[in-house]
Order: C-alpha cells, then sequence, then structure tokens
C-alpha cells in the first residue's frame, strides 16, 4: 500500500508543515502522518503570528524558503510593527490573522507542493533497527517504512485537558490525545518530562461592549513577513484593550480550591511569560488590574480571543469573572479556557542538527522539545526538515550560529542549556541583536538556502537586488553633498540643527530625527537620485548607515567568538579522564557531548575555568 518514504513527518502542526516544506522542496519524497487533516496549521491558541522576537523568527523561516511567512501574510486581518520606538534590533513584526483561512491557506500549500502526500491516522511507534529510525506504525496496524522520521507531536502526546476539577484526555480541545509514542521513546532510552499550557475562553464578539475599551488599529504603512512579492488584503481589523478589576480578581480567587493547578493536579511546568490569569493575580498581588487584547478570530467570524486570560479554573467561575471586565458585561461564551498537560522529552537529548543522539535519523521539532509558540515550532520544523533530507543524503547538517539566526540561538540554547519551563524566544536572548535584525534576514540566509535547494531561484534573484540597490544607495550618501538651503526648513520641522556648511548625506542620515524616505521627497536633488529605489531598499541603506558603528562592532565581537568554534572536540570523548574539570562540567560534557569549545562555553555547568582546563588539553 504504501512506497518506501525518504522523510516521515508524524504530526501536522506549524512544526510538522514546515518539515515537510523543507524535505519535500530539497528533493525528499514526504509523508506527512496526521490525526485529523480538517486542523492542519491549526492556531491552537491565539490567532496571531510574529510579536517581539518572533516576528524575526518568522522573517529567517521565510528567508529560508519555508511558508509561514507567505500563510500569515495572506491570511492576516491586522499588522503592527512593534517597538518602533526603538532601535531597528528591537523591530517586531506581528500579525493577527483569520484563524479558519490560515489553516485552508496552509493545506492548500502543502497539496500544492510535489513530492508531499498525506495520511489521517494515529502513529503509535516508531520503528528501529540497529540503532536507525526505519519508520512508523500507526494505530491502524500499519507499518509505512522511512529513512528518516521527523517527530512534531506539539501537546498531543499523553495530553490531558484541565477544567477545574475536570480532566479530559485530549491534545486540543475536541480532539484525542496521542498515545504510544512517549512510551516507545522511554523504552528506547529517552528522558521525557511533563509540560503545561493554556488558552483562554472563547467569546461572542455580538455580545460585547466596545465602546467601553480602548481601540487598537493596525499600521497604516504595510509591511508583513514574507519577503516575495505577495498579494496581502488591502483592509485591516482592529482589535480592542480592556482591562480586568478587583472584583474580577476576587471572583477568581473563589475558584482558588478547585484550581488544578494550585491544588496539584497539573504536575507540568507553564510558560513564566504567558501565565494564566490566576497565576497572575497570585504572582503580582499588588496589582489592580491586568490589560486584556480583545482580538477577532477572523474576517467572517464573531467569535473572540481573550488574550491575557488565559484560565484552567472551572467554567462558571470563568464565566462570572469575566463579565466584570469593562465590555464584558453581557458576554456570551462559546468555550471555557482550559490548561493542557503534555509530554515533552528535554532537547539536550539531541544533535544541534535536531537528530536524535540515541536514534539515527530520528528528529524531534516543536513542543516535543519543550518549547511554546509556532513561530519557535515552525522554525525548528524547518531546520528538522532541512537536517533530515541532508542526512538521509549523506550530506553535513545545516546549523545555523547564533550570529547567523534567531534560529540558531533557539536551537543553541535548547541542546546546550535545556529547558525546564516552555521555552519562548525573546531578542534578549540573542547576544547578536544588531545583526539579526528583521530586515535583513533574507540577506543572512537566503544564498545559504538557496545553495541547499530549498530557496528559490525567485528569492535568490529579489536578495540580489536588494544588495545591490542598498549598495547604491549607501554609496550616493557617501558621496553626495547638501546645502542648507535644500533642506534647512526640513531639519528645523523634525527638530534638529541646520547646516552651516555643504555636508555629506550619510552624515546627515545618522541624526536620530532623519528618516531617509521623507527626506528624499522633501529634496528634489535627492529623490531625482533615489526615488527610483523600493521603500524596503532605503530603509535597508538607512539602517546600516545609522548604525554602521555598532554593525561593525558585532561583527568583531562574532569574530572573537567564532574561534572558539575552530576548536574542534570529538563527539565520543570521555571527559571523565580529565581530573581537573569539575564534576559538574564532566557531568555536562559527558551528556551533551559537544562538538567545539564554542558549544561547550555554552552548556550550562561548564564554567570558564572548565573551558580554560580544555583548551590547555588540546594544546592551544
Amino acid at each position: 500500500m504504501f512506497q518506501t518514504y525518504d522523510v516521515i513527518v508524524v504530526g501536522a502542526g506549524h512544526a510538522g508543515c514546515e518539515a515537510a516544506v523543507a524535505a519535500a522542496k530539497m528533493g525528499s519524497k514526504v509523508l506527512l502522518v496526521t490525526m485529523n487533516m480538517q486542523t492542519i496549521a491549526q492556531m491552537s491558541c491565539n490567532p496571531a503570528m510574529g510579536g517581539v522576537a518572533k516576528g524575526q523568527i518568522l522573517r529567517e523561516i521565510d528567508a529560508l524558503g519555508g511558508y509561514s511567512g507567505i500563510v500569515s501574510d495572506k491570511t492576516m486581518i491586522q499588522f503592527r510593527m512593534l517597538n518602533l520606538s526603538k532601535g531597528p534590533a528591537m523591530w517586531s513584526p506581528r500579525t493577527q490573522n483569520d484563524r479558519m483561512l490560515f489553516h485552508t491557506t496552509w493545506r492548500e500549500m502543502l497539496e500544492q507542493t510535489p513530492n508531499i502526500d498525506f495520511w489521517q491516522d494515529m502513529a503509535n511507534g516508531l520503528i528501529v533497527e540497529n540503532g536507525r529510525v526505519c519508520g512508523v506504525e500507526t494505530s491502524l496496524g500499519i507499518k509505512i517504512k522511512a529513512k528518516a522520521v521527523v517527530l512534531t507531536n506539539g501537546t498531543f502526546l499523553n495530553g490531558i485537558i484541565h477544567i477545574g476539577e475536570k480532566q479530559i484526555g485530549g491534545g486540543r480541545a475536541g480532539e484525542k490525545a496521542a498515545k504510544g509514542i512517549t512510551e516507545n521513546l522511554v523504552r528506547l532510552g529517552f528522558e521525557s518530562g511533563r509540560m503545561k499550557t493554556g488558552t483562554p475562553p472563547r467569546i461572542d464578539g455580538r455580545s460585547l461592549d466596545y465602546s467601553k475599551m480602548d481601540i487598537q488599529n493596525g499600521d497604516e504603512a504595510k509591511y508583513g513577513f514574507s519577503y516575495k512579492n505577495i498579494s496581502r488584503p488591502k483592509e485591516q481589523r482592529c482589535c480592542w484593550i480592556t482591562y480586568t478589576n478587583e472584583n474580577v480578581h476576587e471572583l477568581l480567587k473563589e475558584g482558588f480550591d478547585k484550581s488544578p493547578m494550585f491544588q496539584g493536579r497539573i504536575q507540568g511546568i507553564g510558560p513564566r511569560y504567558c501565565p494564566s490569569i490566576e497565576d497572575k493575580i497570585n504572582r503580582f498581588a499588588d496589582k489592580d488590574r491586568h490589560q486584556i487584547f480583545v482580538e477577532p478570530e477572523g474576517w467572517n467570524t464573531v467569535e473572540i480571543y481573550v488574550n491575557g486570560f488565559s484560565t484552567s479554573l472551572p467554567e462558571d467561575v470563568q464565566y462570572k469573572a469575566i463579565r466584570q471586565i469593562p465590555g464584558f458585561e453581557n458576554c456570551k461564551m462559546f468555550r471555557p479556557g482550559y490548561a493542557i498537560e503534555y509530554d515533552y522529552f528535554p532537547p539536550t537529548q539531541l544533535h544541534v542538527s535536531l537528530e536524535t543522539k540515541a536514534i539515527k535519523n530520528l528528529f524531534f521539532a516543536g513542543q516535543i522539545n519543550g518549547t511554546t509558540g509556532y513561530e519557535e515550532a515552525a522554525a525548528q520544523g524547518t531546520m528538522a526538515g532541512i537536517n533530515a533530507h541532508l542526512a538521509i543524503n549523506d550530506k553535513e547538517p545545516l546549523i545555523l550560529k547564533r550570529s547567523e539566526a534567531y534560529i540558531g540561538v533557539l536551537i543553541d540554547d535548547l541542546v546546550n542549556k535545556g529547558t525546564e519551563e516552555p521555552y519562548r524566544m525573546f531578542t534578549s536572548r540573542a547576544e547578536f541583536r544588531i545583526l539579526l535584525r528583521q530586515d535583513n534576514a533574507d540577506i543572512r540566509l537566503t544564498e545559504l538556502s538557496y545553495k541547499l535547494g530549498f530557496a528559490e531561484e525567485e528569492r535568490m534573484k529579489r536578495v540580489e537586488e536588494k544588495i545591490n540597490a542598498t549598495n547604491e544607495i549607501r554609496n550616493f550618501a557617501k558621496n553626495y553633498s547638501v546645502e542648507g538651503k535644500d533642506i534647512d526648513t526640513y531639519l528645523e520641522d523634525v527638530g534638529t540643527t541646520k547646516l552651516y556648511q555643504k555636508t555629506k548625506l550619510d552624515k546627515i542620515i545618522t541624526r536620530p530625527q532623519i528618516n531617509l524616505l521623507p527626506l528624499v521627497e522633501y529634496v528634489p536633488s535627492i529623490k531625482q537620485h533615489l526615488e527610483k529605489y523600493e521603500e524596503e531598499f532605503l530603509e535597508q541603506a538607512e539602517i546600516n548607515i545609522k548604525y554602521e558603528g555598532y554593525i561593525e562592532k558585532e561583527f568583531e565581537q562574532v569574530k572573537k567568538l567564532e574561534k572558539l568554534e575552530d576548536y574542534k572536540l570529538k563527539p565520543d570523548f570521555d571527559y571523565n579522564q580529565i581530573k581537573s574539570l569539575s564534576i559538574e562540567g564532566r557531568q555536562k560534557l559527558n551528556k551533551i557531548k559537544p562538538l567545539t569549545i564554542g558549544q561547550a562555553s555554552r552548556i550550562s555547568g561548564v564554567s570558564p575555568a572548565d573551558i580554560s582546563v580544555l583548551m590547555v588539553y588540546l594544546g592551544r
């Protein structure tokens, strides 16, 4: 019935979809196994993509050739660029999306991608021979052979849904949990743990009074995630902001005695940076209100996502409390919020390629690795799909450095530091965030992906055009002198000093009050030379000119740190031989088995003194 596939991807969430796309576009024959074809790329929690650091990840996925950015742009109902008041290293794109359209668009794009087959069934076991994965076995008893397998099981592994004192087996509301994979992996020698996440109630938007809320419009200037020239919606929907109050908090507290979190029924650890409303009330008892974002679920639905009100309290408690929020006094609930507890596998059991150390050609991606968020999952899926294809073709894996991509930071953190709580990406986790901006992800990653056969030629030509145009604009700005009579009125209007002599354009651009695009429109002589360039290219050149010194400084830091990556370590070395290493250092090094001194230096518990000992041992 089934051929032998190159790659089987188990799970069709954000990680699974990107893994299938990556492997298929590179030439592998892929089978995507999912329990439900109607929930491919389901947005299980909020109907939004991107945000702080997450938006940068999505642009990196797009630069590599993935689909998440394209789907997000096609299905957006609102776009905002966050942190525009800060430097460009902090600018983070975010879309509000149509939940149903997001799923259908993803499915359509998958079906139109050559080399991808589908099978609706539950994979409940792996076929392993001689330490190498050879396929999967399904709940129907079907054995499907493959050269590599990527597991992207999300929150489905032995998932339990908690609503007050009620416990329901499931991986998502209305969907059953996945059984068998955890037990199979544990028998194969893997260590597992439990984590939890949650979601808020869904509300009938027709029952809300929006006049009591603050409106939140999208950006007038429309951007997006994808670097490709695709059609995006011309209109946007607004969101709203409201707040909890002391009455809400008091009513929620009445249900604390039935809270699965406070009563110990949930053993898994939840996300620190996205706590439930009851957790916020408990941890931040000094605050008398918390922000609530009221977000539409799509263009043609009245369903509302209540961002900031994630909860697992009894449904009657949720209902009473939410009706005390301004604008929610007469609200009708579609379904209550809930917490979900599920199995994960500590990611220190992986190589940096996301291949497992215990089983050859078996890859993990997404929440199975202890992460949270669509974007983090999609990034891992992209890398697992690429590296699964490379592995079965006996090629070296693609490893993105911390200085090359947020994706590199994400995977490096997971593999070397592990995680005991759901991992979420922040800009603060990246030490080279001036280099890893959302605006230059295509320049950083497209050529790399194109050479591997993932990114299309169209993308590569677009990047070359951008690089050439940016260089031309920078050269013009460095050589073109501006006179005061042409620009002084504009300089006064924006609050900066006049020119007292002819000044090079690049020196003017470095002023914090100056933006290149309005300057081009104001000064005819500049416009004459630069109006032919796209806004994206002008913005890229402006950033490079303004932050040239900072960018050069970070490049110097990268060069210094990358020297440590040149010092190779044997993957099978026994660190117990080096008695001068600390006990913890020996234990961690033997567990992680780093490939370089640089990787060893980033392992939690390996001290600078341990690194010095290793350097001496290597004769460095």
